[in-house]
């Protein structure tokens, strides 16, 4: 990527919705080139998908948890697997021990995801432990992707 691309991104990043033209205009190219730029960005997977950043809170989504799930090195893909299917999971990450999940789960109160421990992370046989900590304020969230 050159600099061009980067600030292409980053103004794709605050707003996916900018047309070429503002973005040419900004950045003092052409719009045919900030479109082909884009087409590129998106064929070589740097841009992977234009998205909507939706506040959770506005859905009735106002807790939100951080599981960390060890399992038995063995079962990390189905149980991985299993839990990337919940609507409840925002993100799920395989961590570099290979044996722990980080899980982040948006329920609409404490009760849903006491519920949601009880149902889809007790009842899987490979889970060895979970430690859960929810947020209580956020101070910044990362660019371009959901507001949790």
């Amino acid at each position: 990527m050159n600099k061009l691309d980067t600030d292409i991104v980053s103004l794709l990043i605050r707003d996916g919705r900018m047309s070429f033209a503002e973005i040419a205009r900004r950045l003092g190219v052409t719009r045919a080139h900030v479109r082909d730029r884009v087409q590129v960005l998106q064929e070589t997977g740097v841009i992977e998908q234009f998205t909507a950043v939706i506040n959770p809170e506005k859905l009735g989504k106002s807790v939100s948890a951080y599981l960390d799930i060890k399992v038995a090195p063995q079962g990390v893909e189905e149980v991985a697997g299993y839990l990337g299917e919940l609507p409840e999971v925002a993100s799920l990450y395989v961590m570099s021990d290979m044996r722990s999940l980080h899980v982040h789960t948006l329920t609409d109160s404490h009760e849903r995801l006491h519920e949601f421990v009880r149902r889809h992370v007790y009842s899987q046989a490979q889970v060895t432990s979970v430690e859960s900590q929810t947020l209580l304020s956020r101070v910044k969230n990362r660019r371009g992707g959901p507001r949790l």
